[in-house]
């Protein structure tokens, strides 16, 4: 990893969280209010910060990089172990059942064992362009590497096909389809 990219990319901490949850949302569009059950994504805001500044859940920030420059976070990715996600799943789907009336949902599960699982990447508007996104995929397929994992995965919008064009070039493959909430994403990996 070059310099540059070292010096602007860290862990994210929980003080990230009113940056981060707003990358969150972007980067999970209609799904983001399906959870929060609202057709309003600033509704939905509350919901990631939460969950963010959590342990052990799909949206904590240990499982997060940000991209940082000049002390104002311009993306974010988050990535976990998909052998985890029985376990992070778990209270944040009781909370949005208490919490938001969210019940009887079809979410199928996104990763798989073996695969270090990319849950969300967003990078700010004012940004974009700027090659931001593919360094954080860099950093996280390095991490990926060192863990030992075998696979690199995660799941595109049907309704976005530049994001898809992006991770093709990458080496990504269609590996099937999944259901989360009222939508179906594609499946792809990076075998590693």
């Amino acid at each position: 990893m070059n310099t540059e990219i070292i010096r602007n990319i860290r862990a994210a901490c929980p003080d990230d969280f009113t940056q981060v949850a707003p990358l969150i949302v972007q980067a999970m569009e209609d799904l983001a209010c399906t959870f929060a059950n609202t057709n309003d994504p600033q509704k939905t805001l509350p919901l990631f910060e939460h969950f963010f500044q959590q342990k052990q859940n799909q949206y904590s920030f240990e499982n997060t990089l940000v991209y940082e420059e000049n002390g104002e976070i311009a993306g974010s990715i988050i990535a976990y172990d998909g052998a985890l996600l029985p376990l992070y799943r778990e209270p944040f789907l009781k909370y949005i059942a208490t919490n938001y009336n969210v019940k009887d949902l079809i979410i199928e599960n996104e990763t798989l064992k073996g695969e270090l699982y990319i849950d969300t990447l967003s990078v700010y508007p004012k940004h974009q362009g700027k090659g931001i996104g593919r360094q954080l995929l860099t950093a996280i397929k390095e991490r990926a590497e060192r863990e030992g994992h075998k696979k690199l995965g995660l799941l595109v919008d049907f309704k976005n096909p530049s994001a898809k064009k992006l991770y093709s070039a990458l080496g990504y493959e269609s590996v099937g389809r999944k259901q989360l909430g009222n939508s179906v994403y594609e499946h792809l990996q990076l075998s590693l």
